[in-house]
């Protein structure tokens, strides 16, 4: 019962935050505006068009991805380390973000030496979106038929980092005979960005993101008996091997398709559910679940605001402050598992 309540309190105040750095996301920025002012925007009174442009069709947007990312990227992660049983494991594990990079790579730098700079710019960032999830998308293929053939855990993990390997090893290439534009285009989306999403491409990522989180939900149950061995989650009649094909095609669908639009976003998805755990005193999906997702949407909206150096007209890139975050906590995590092996 002390559980159950301690489980609904941090459920509650997580909610309330989100909802408190969803609305500051939405004032904050290079221009203030004032509540009652962005209230009366949003219920469709607001008068001012300036500030009804900034949040409509700027900031609105941006939050609403930001919550995805946030959610997204944290479920991923949290599902990616019940399925290898390893606390360092990610949603990009399994190079899916190595993939959207080398479709980027290809689109900016290899078109670029045949078509030209100007024709690829040309199309503008739609392009790079879908070549970032077409290069994503088969290095999801490739993980799939890898994972027919592979019934261990670990053995898929490390040809996931190899996937990762050989895509950071064609892009550096690419980098190295490709001008410096070229370079500096492709780089700016490896740091990742929120802004720029237009409503059309929030329609899109909102589908993913939705097929993506009912379908991770829906796995609560197996998830939990995959916590105590491939072996007893066989003896309860969970296929594995088909479990792993859906938690890489969810994983794949939410991580490849949030990278293409706003860049390979690190740390959220390592540390995030650990943030999750820790108190809770409980690896039952159904509560790490819900609280991993909110806690990431809540997160990544005040990164976002953080990012956006309140006041000024410059802005930090996203994975910089995701890193200075999620860097630390990871090392956390690894002390505390060191301690914790140490204890026996």
């Amino acid at each position: 019962m002390k559980q159950t309540s301690r489980f609904t309190l941090r459920l509650v105040i997580v909610t309330l935050l989100t909802v408190v750095f969803f609305v500051a996301d939405l004032l904050m920025g290079s221009v203030s505006i004032p509540l009652p002012e962005a209230l009366k925007i949003l219920f469709g009174s607001g008068l001012d068009s300036t500030f009804t442009y900034i949040i409509l069709d700027f900031r609105l947007p941006k939050a609403l991805v930001a919550i995805y990312v946030g959610a997204g990227l944290s479920v991923s992660g949290l599902m990616m380390q019940t399925l290898f049983r390893n606390p360092l494991a990610g949603p990009f594990v399994l190079g899916i973000s190595s993939g959207a990079s080398l479709g980027v790579a290809l689109y900016t730098m290899a078109a670029g030496l045949v078509f030209g700079t100007a024709a690829v710019f040309a199309t503008g960032a739609l392009g790079m979106v879908f070549a970032a999830i077409i290069g994503a998308a088969l290095v999801m293929l490739l993980t799939l038929l890898v994972s027919l053939r592979v019934n261990d855990t670990v053995s898929l993990l490390i040809v996931g980092i190899m996937f990762g390997s050989i895509t950071g090893a064609i892009v550096t290439v690419l980098q190295y005979f490709s001008d410096p534009n070229t370079v500096h285009n492709f780089l700016v989306w490896t740091f990742g960005s929120l802004s720029g999403i237009t409503w059309s491409e929030v329609r899109i990522i909102t589908v993913c993101f939705a097929i993506g989180i009912v379908l991770a939900f829906a796995l609560v149950k197996n998830l939990n008996a995959m916590l105590l061995g491939e072996n007893y989650a066989r003896s309860i009649g969970v296929n594995n091997k088909r479990l792993r094909i859906i938690i890489i095609l969810i994983t794949s669908l939410i991580a490849g398709t949030l990278t293409a639009f706003v860049g390979p976003i690190g740390f959220i998805g390592v540390a995030v559910p650990h943030m999750a755990r820790f108190g809770l005193s409980s690896s039952d999906h159904k509560k790490l679940m819900p609280l991993t997702a909110l806690y990431g949407a809540s997160l990544m909206l005040l990164f976002d605001i953080v990012s956006q150096l309140p006041g000024f007209h410059n802005t930090l890139p996203i994975n910089a402050v995701t890193a200075l975050f999620g860097a630390p906590v990871v090392i956390w995590v690894i002390f505390r598992s060191k301690s914790k092996k140490s204890a026996f």
